[in-house]
């Protein structure tokens, strides 16, 4: 184990991180535990709530979505939702117990006409004193303002997968484009969300990868969302083989390890989780959830079972943030 755990480095190599995920289970753990300890409150858990705004009718063929028009599913598209009935459920979000509310919109890019809506969502969100996250696909120079003007605090765009995997999962867009699109987020001075799917067939290298892309951008992602594919029926990996449990522990591990002081999130495909398994995962240095029973178009562990798990783990959801000035 190195002798600072908790040193934060934009410099890392494909050979010192291979070596880490590939070292012997206990002592992976004990080192991402290590440094987990180092930078955060060990047994604290943010807990966020995630919002389809506008589902369907994507004209990206992301492999694993089912709200691509264009890869067999068949998701119907909606309209964007409207901006009240998106602040009644934060507000709910919140007397839950969520600190952070995220928002999503099933877009190749938002549409300029779209944006004093989504204004109006940031500040109302903020305003009942949550943090605010979005996911609206590429954006332009003025949308980025627009959306830091408002107050956004977070912005969400997954690289998926690794560089070189990335073309047998999208072909529409670039991985490039995506990491242009988190430049952009980052100079505005707006927090980046930023991570991947495991599961989508990708190698053990793949994932080291990922990390590795994230983990090496001059700032790192203030929140690191770990997936496990959810094969949703009518897409192009519907019968994916599902990823080994110790893996995707691994793979958690890998990330606290090389972003020390990110938050970790487990995010989709918690369902097909056990509570062993998860409690795995908050081992490895994951200190992050959704909860609530939807996560855009997939189904969440229900909050009853969270609230029972983390009683039996001895977590405590994070308190709110302070009010944003």
């Amino acid at each position: 184990m190195p002798e600072d755990s908790g040193a934060t480095r934009h410099d890392w190599t494909r050979d010192e991180a291979t070596q880490i995920y590939r070292q012997p289970f206990t002592d992976l753990l004990l080192q991402a535990q290590t440094v987990h300890r180092a930078n955060f409150e060990p047994n604290r858990v943010q807990v966020s709530r995630l919002l389809s705004v506008k589902t369907g009718g994507c004209p990206e063929d992301c492999g694993y979505c089912s709200q691509s028009a264009r890869n067999g599913a068949t998701l119907s598209a909606s309209k964007l939702m409207e901006v009240e009935r998106v602040l009644t459920e934060a507000r709910r979000a919140r007397d839950a117990g969520a600190t952070r509310y995220c928002m999503g919109a099933a877009w190749r890019e938002p549409k300029d006409r779209d944006l004093p809506a989504l204004v109006a969502m940031i500040q109302g969100v903020r305003a009942l004193g949550m943090e605010t996250c979005m996911t609206l696909g590429m954006l332009s120079d003025h949308q980025v303002h627009e959306l830091k003007q408002a107050g956004l605090d977070y912005y969400n765009h997954n690289i998926d997968t690794s560089e070189g995997f990335y073309p047998q999962v999208v072909s529409t867009r670039s991985f490039a484009d995506r990491l242009q699109t988190l430049a952009r987020v980052r100079e505005a001075g707006i927090k980046v969300c930023s991570g991947g799917i495991l599961g989508l067939g990708e190698a053990a290298g793949d994932r080291v990868d990922m990390l590795l892309a994230l983990a090496n951008l001059p700032v790192h992602p203030e929140s690191v969302p770990i997936n496990m594919l959810i094969p949703m029926p009518g897409t192009p990996l519907e019968a994916a083989a599902p990823i080994d449990p110790l893996d995707f522990v691994r793979t958690t591990a890998l990330a606290r390890i090389l972003m020390p002081q990110s938050y970790v999130r487990l995010s989709a495909g918690r369902t097909a989780m056990s509570d062993e398994m998860q409690a795995l995962c908050f081992m490895a240095g994951a200190n992050s959830i959704f909860m609530g029973d939807t996560l855009l178009t997939a189904a969440n562990p229900a909050e009853d079972r969270d609230r029972q798990l983390f009683d039996r783990l001895g977590i405590r959801p994070e308190d709110l943030p302070e009010a944003a000035e």
